[in-house]
């Protein structure tokens, strides 16, 4: 995004353009920003490891035609249940190169892993590792399982906790189960990891959970490190690239040897691939703004790193604290607290939402309001990907 003239421009299109046949609110991706971010992570980490493979998170933002654009670059797919596991198969990412996983593993889930012969399946619950095996089995299939570990982070819930009464539980039943294979350790920390001690740290919880199995036997021959990276406008290349350097010191003072090193990334990939054109439709006395948008489209729970432009008047300095809401009927739709915006507020202003293509729809809900058109945008092309009159719903179906 660029501005030129007192205009904005959206990869090679005016944002005056777009509006001619688009109302607010508008969703727009930006196809040449997601496949910069697929080359810029490739690039850093092929360069810094010679055994990595990269797992784009579907639940980042699992729309078809982003989902596409990742799978022509050649990453593979992490996912969390059955509609994304059909939607990857249909556009045609090859079970070699997808994971799926979670702390709930429905029968249905596994069946068709294991029929389509999936690369790994998660396992959050050791009691899950029975359930697969049986599968497996009637299949007539050795089934690869990747662990994950609880991180010991804080409040953290998820993933399998790595004490003596477990590791004794999962050594018996790796003995019992003949048709699984366990190949790899998971740890993921966090989201919005801007900070290399908390990589350093889900890194230094994997490596001492992986000597423990060691020592007990248990011999597992990847790591995958997950996800948790920023949105890539918020962490440029350098600091990506000294991020991938410093993991891999670690790992090789650790004299372990690993034959692949995963991870995944999603809001890194889309995260400023995708923003918002909304509409001031009130403007109060203390510098409150209110968009026509909530935080059913923003929610909160996506921890974006939204940032907020006036597009009608982007030559301004943006250097007055306004206070940003939205429409839902409630005092807590607070988009931004005191954020740098124009001075000029006025309503049918054009205001410019961005970095909200990651996590934003798969955590959005369906509030009484017509949902957003979105498009996509390529150079000067314009797709259509989403309307509402006639999709209903972006849901996975």
């Amino acid at each position: 995004m660029n501005k030129k003239d007192g205009d904005v421009l959206i990869d090679k299109i005016s944002h005056h353009e777009i509006l001619k046949t688009n109302t607010t609110p508008l969703i727009i991706f930006l196809e040449n920003r997601i496949r910069n971010n697929i080359t810029t992570f490739l690039k850093v980490f092929n360069s810094v490891f010679d055994n990595v493979q990269c797992f784009y998170s579907f639940k980042a933002n699992f729309l078809p035609e982003i989902c596409s654009i990742v799978q022509s670059e050649g990453l593979g797919a992490e996912l969390i249940g059955l509609p994304e596991l059909k939607l990857a198969l249909r556009l045609k990412f090859p079970p070699s190169k997808i994971i799926v996983g979670g702390p709930y593993l429905p029968q249905e889930l596994i069946e068709k892993c294991v029929q389509e012969k999936i690369k790994e399946i998660v396992v959050y619950n050791i009691k899950d590792l029975t359930r697969i095996n049986s599968i497996a089995k009637k299949y007539q299939i050795v089934q690869n399982i990747c662990l994950r570990i609880n991180t010991q982070k804080y409040g953290g819930k998820l993933g399998i906790d790595l004490k003596n009464s477990n590791v004794t539980k999962l050594k018996i039943k790796i003995n019992e189960c003949k048709n699984l294979k366990f190949t790899t350790l998971l740890s993921h920390y966090s989201t919005q990891m801007n900070n290399f001690d908390l990589f350093k740290k889900n890194l230094n919880t994997l490596l001492e959970k992986i000597k423990i199995l060691f020592d007990a036997g248990i011999r597992l021959e990847n790591i995958n490190l997950g996800g948790g990276f920023p949105e890539a406008v918020i962490m440029p290349e350098k600091q990506l690239r000294e991020l991938a350097t410093n993991i891999n010191s670690i790992i090789q003072k650790s004299n372990i040897n690993f034959k692949n090193i995963y991870f995944e990334p999603g809001r890194y990939i889309v995260g400023d691939a995708g923003l918002i054109f909304a509409k001031i439709i009130r403007v109060t006395d203390d510098r409150w703004i209110f968009l026509n948008i909530g935080n059913h489209i923003c929610p909160k729970f996506a921890k974006s790193s939204l940032r907020f432009y006036n597009a009608s008047k982007i030559e301004e300095p943006h250097k007055h604290k306004t206070s940003i809401a939205g429409i839902i009927p409630t005092d807590q739709d607070v988009l931004a607290k005191d954020y740098f915006f124009t001075n000029d507020l006025q309503e049918e202003d054009i205001v410019i939402v961005t970095n909200m293509g990651a996590y934003n729809l798969t955590f959005s809900n369906r509030f009484p309001y017509l949902l957003p058109n979105i498009i996509l945008v390529k150079d000067k092309n314009i797709t259509n990907i989403f309307n509402p009159s006639l999709n209903r719903d972006f849901s996975i179906i």
